[in-house]
């Protein structure tokens, strides 16, 4: 059926939360809450809970409904890419790099997207982890057109964690 009403959505819609099947509420937890820093809004029963930042009802579900001490999802396999968080300041995203600096905590990679900086990371079920801070949207790069100009680069993690100096 097709429509001559182009539909856009509102500009003001955001992504509400993210639910996560995982293997093991409590490693979720800890991984979220203890080493991230979200807090617990509400627990469901022992299979799932609630958890945000700022005692929003929830930015991330966590459950093992269907999938607890399961094996994680197949990196190769259809499926979420990637659950992003995004955090105010630099000095913020710089913060949670030294937590999990200081936890030993393997990163999987770190860029310069121009837009914005980003580390990633695999949760404990292998859920991949963006955490990023966006730059102001006058500093974006733009062409000669003026269209956005993303690009990959390595982040230099020194350089941010001088944001906590």
């Amino acid at each position: 059926m097709e429509n001559s009403d182009k539909y856009t959505i509102p500009n003001s819609t955001r992504i509400g939360h993210a639910h996560l099947k995982g293997a093991d509420l409590n490693r979720s937890l800890a991984f979220y809450c203890d080493l991230l820093g979200f807090e617990i809004t509400m627990r469901y029963g022992k299979d799932a809970a609630f958890i945000s930042a700022g005692g929003y009802h929830h930015h991330i579900g966590l459950n093992t409904w269907y999938s607890k001490n399961g094996p994680p999802a197949s990196k190769n396999g259809d499926g979420l890419f990637h659950t992003a968080i995004l955090y105010p300041e630099r000095k913020d995203l710089a913060e949670v790099l030294n937590r999990l600096l200081k936890a030993s905590y393997p990163l999987s990679g770190a860029s310069d997207h121009g837009v914005s900086e980003a580390i990633y990371l695999d949760d404990p079920d292998q859920n991949g982890v963006e955490l990023y801070w966006d730059r102001p949207m006058e500093k974006w790069p733009k062409d000669k057109e003026g269209s956005l100009e993303m690009f990959t680069k390595g982040l230099d993690l020194s350089d941010l964690l001088d944001e906590l100096r």
